[in-house]
């Protein structure tokens, strides 16, 4: 039968209904063995290299342990207490929204006022209890304000921010040194 057939009819499928798949092409079948990876240890790495690559972002430091930006005596007499704050604001018991628009605000009536120094108290958060299956963050308000101060548009107007001293709130509250008002 095969003498019979004209080239035409090789390239066709038999008609057995079936489709034909043709066969994988031979570098598929036998893929090469995948090399595991091992690690270095430290101690055998050479001095000068880095040990792992830069990281593209840094985290935001947190407040009181970044650089200085306002002059050394006035934030040494802030935070020790020794400045009163000109203003203030109480977050507590606020949702983390209405928390986020009403610092918002304040803070851009207060540089609008020429008011340097303000006082932002967040309450320490509330203690739960421990044995819950999924670990809650406590002190929700005093994690976020100070990421706030750093994001459009109160970063542009926020020179430094300290935890506050023990008469003032401590751990509960921040002090928030704004710019110059320009004008």
């Amino acid at each position: 039968m095969a003498e019979s057939l004209t080239p035409q009819d090789r390239d066709r499928p038999p008609s057995d209904g079936k489709p034909q798949v043709p066969p994988p092409p031979d570098h598929l079948e036998h893929p090469d063995p995948v090399e595991p990876t091992f690690r270095v240890p430290r101690s055998l790495r050479p001095a000068g290299r880095p040990s792992k690559p830069a990281a593209r972002f840094e985290a935001a430091p947190a407040p009181g342990r970044e650089a200085l930006a306002m002059d050394r005596r006035a934030f040494e007499r802030m935070v020790r207490g020794r400045t009163r704050p000109q203003a203030r604001i109480d977050l507590h018991g606020m949702t983390a929204a209405h928390a986020h628009d009403a610092l918002r605000g304040f803070i851009l009536r207060a540089h609008g006022n020429g008011t340097r120094l303000v006082l932002v108290i967040t309450g320490k958060g509330k203690r739960g209890t421990d044995d819950s299956i999924i670990p809650e963050r406590h002190g929700v308000l005093r994690h976020q304000v100070p990421q706030w101060l750093r994001l459009p548009p109160l970063n542009a107007l926020v020179l430094q921010i300290a935890p506050a001293h023990r008469s003032h709130g401590g751990d509960g509250a921040y002090y928030v040194y704004l710019r110059r008002a320009r004008g």
